[in-house]
């Protein structure tokens, strides 16, 4: 059986008292053969070929092995009990005597020159290339009768006459290199269990990584690099970096001293996102690593994204480039937005009904740094009072009849790292405009029921087609919450400013209507042209947008006459006026007769949300929000 700790004894002593240790102190994880020097080395390189992890070994051999292995190896010294043994028998000799080996060995023998001044003393340190019988047989020429040494030296000197003494570890020796031989085990388990945890980081993250040293060598390369540059981790180690990117802008940015973030490169045919850090310990170039991701893929993540965030509806479909218009009051608008998806502050969209302020939401959030988060957008006229508190922040499990099991997230939190959409922002009750600005402020929201706190990363957009400031002077709006939301403000012009726009709009909901509606290709007449560019939209856009709808569906031929524009306004004021003349016997302000009229479309179409606010050109919070105030 393999065991983590090989101990390679050069003599039988040593051999018997790791043998003796190993058994009495129970070291279970060591085991021990013979072998000295070039032999002791060839079973060391065997066994960790095997899975040994570290070996323990004495004098020659310990430097044998040394040359010949890439583990940690243990060497067994000479502790001074060991030095006061020999001594014992050096004492008794009068004749020369010479000391020879490797230093690791006799270094603590430095001493016998001072003990014994009278004692003729020869000291020779072997190396590699030094013979050792070539030198033994030296100080026998020269009179040395008496040679201390290693086993080596103690088997060569009988054969030219000469007396050896071994110069031994005893057990305490060899017990303190088995503890040492544990604890580097152990050591090198903990920072083997380390590497493999940083290396499982490194291969599963999403960038190919690279780790040069100081040469420009390659020492870590992992899986995406591995699949990105179409080489394998074995052939990449070891090889100069430039070996690996032979492109030379891609050598030349490495060779730098200098970070290098988000370069853009191509490499062959595919187009590289790459980082270059220089690594410096003490201001010494320790070498950098590398990073970079395939554009590709990182376009493909992206669709990705976007793809789950559209199937929960929290995505921005929206961009400027979708916003219909020709005029400079228009273009003016969107060039202030566009500076805006620059910047994460909170913005304010204003504008009467219809002009498209979501569009412009969308628009900014598709050019900011959110693009690839969730857009959610919600209308605060749309809900219910008592419902708009638990939709904003969320709730949990029991925190009013009828919570959901486990409870639900708000959208602020289905928003994190994107954008919040509040339409209708004038209609939120002042409590709730409270705990809007907290949450404006701390970046953080308490559920419904609840009494922790969750940081929240949202940018905010709100859209108004009322004067927010008018209300704060009415006491109906928060001054704080406005100047929260009002950092940066983006009034939409009405279509009656911009009527250049009218035309191009027209024709682009023809072109719309008549694809959805697979009606063929439509053109509109001039006197319908200029009836349409001379009308007054109350509805704006959306009012233009319904019209044109339902003159496409009416049309029997493949112009739209004024006849299919007239009889599809369902509420043409001459004739309304011509119907019931009697409404002017008094005069009423205008409010009062938008409630009558309101009140009239209502009572002829039975109350029915959709047929009233499809024929007023409204949505149904515009005329919930108008029924209220009535």
């Amino acid at each position: 059986m393999k065991k983590d700790i090989l101990f390679i004894s050069p003599f039988e002593d040593l051999y018997k008292i790791a043998k003796k240790l190993i058994k009495f102190q129970g070291f279970e994880e060591i085991d021990v053969q013979m072998g000295d020097l070039e032999e002791g080395a060839k079973k060391a390189r065997v066994a960790v070929n095997n899975g040994t992890r570290v070996i323990i070994s004495r004098g020659g051999t310990y430097n044998a092995i040394l040359k010949e292995v890439d583990v940690p190896v243990v060497e067994v010294g000479i502790t001074a009990f060991d030095i006061l043994k020999s001594f014992k028998l050096i004492q008794q000799i009068k004749e020369p005597l010479a000391i020879i080996g490797y230093h690791n060995v006799i270094k603590g023998y430095d001493i016998i020159e001072d003990l014994f001044v009278d004692m003729d003393v020869t000291k020779i340190i072997l190396d590699n290339t030094k013979s050792v019988e070539g030198q033994i047989k030296e100080c026998v020429n020269k009179g040395v009768k008496v040679v201390v040494g290693d086993t080596v030296v103690n088997r060569i000197a009988p054969q030219y006459g000469c007396k050896s003494i071994l110069i031994e570890s005893g057990e305490e020796a060899v017990l303190s290199a088995m503890n040492e031989a544990i604890r580097v085990l152990k050591a090198a388990q903990v920072e083997s269990d380390r590497m493999q945890r940083f290396m499982a980081v490194i291969d599963y993250t999403s960038d190919g990584v690279i780790a040069t040293d100081k040469d420009g060598r390659v020492t870590v390369f992992n899986r995406n690099a591995e699949v990105i540059l179409g080489t394998t981790k074995e052939k990449a180690k070891g090889q100069l970096i430039s070996q690996i990117f032979k492109y030379d802008q891609i050598s030349k940015l490495i060779e730098s001293p200098s970070i290098k973030v988000d370069s853009i490169y191509d490499l062959g045919s595919t187009k590289l996102a790459l980082n270059h850090v220089p690594i410096f310990v003490d201001g010494d170039d320790t070498g950098s690593i590398i990073t970079f991701q395939d554009i590709s893929k990182i376009q493909s993540l992206e669709k990705k994204i976007r793809l789950e965030l559209s199937k929960k509806g929290f995505v921005a479909k929206y961009n400027f480039q979708d916003i219909v218009h020709q005029s400079s009051l228009m273009q003016k608008c969107i060039k202030r937005a566009r500076t805006y998806g620059g910047y994460d502050s909170s913005v304010l969209i204003t504008g009467p009904s219809g002009v498209g302020k979501e569009i412009f939401a969308q628009s900014i959030h598709n050019i900011s740094k959110r693009k690839t988060g969730p857009f959610v957008p919600i209308n605060c006229a749309a809900l219910p009072a008592n419902l708009i508190e638990s939709e904003l922040f969320g709730y949990v499990e029991g925190a009013f009849t009828g919570a959901k099991k486990g409870g639900k997230p708000g959208i602020f939190e289905m928003a994190h790292k994107g954008t919040i959409f509040l339409d209708e922002i004038s209609e939120l009750p002042l409590d709730l405009q409270a705990r809007l600005l907290r949450v404006i402020q701390e970046r953080e929201v308490m559920r419904v029921g609840d009494n922790k706190v969750i940081p929240v990363d949202v940018r905010i957009i709100c859209a108004t087609n009322r004067d927010l400031k008018e209300m704060v002077i009415e006491g109906d709006f928060r001054r704080d919450l406005l100047f929260r939301i009002n950092i940066l403000s983006l009034n939409i012009p009405s279509l009656n400013e911009r009527r250049e726009d009218i035309e191009l709009l027209i024709e682009y909901f023809i072109s719309l209507f008549c694809d959805e509606y697979k009606k063929g290709s439509m053109k509109i007449s001039s006197d319908t042209l200029g009836y349409l560019e001379r009308h007054h939209y109350d509805g704006n856009v959306r009012e233009l947008q319904g019209m044109i709808e339902r003159a496409v569906i009416t049309c029997t031929g493949d112009e739209i006459k004024l006849d299919d524009i007239i009889e599809s306004d369902a509420y043409n004021v001459d004739q309304i006026i011509s119907n019931h003349s009697n409404i002017f016997d008094e005069e009423y302000s205008l409010k009062e007769l938008e409630d009558k009229y309101i009140k009239y479309i209502s009572n002829k179409y039975s109350d029915s949300k959709q047929e009233i606010c499809h024929i007023l050109g409204i949505d149904r919070s515009t005329l919930w929000r108008k029924k209220k105030k009535k």
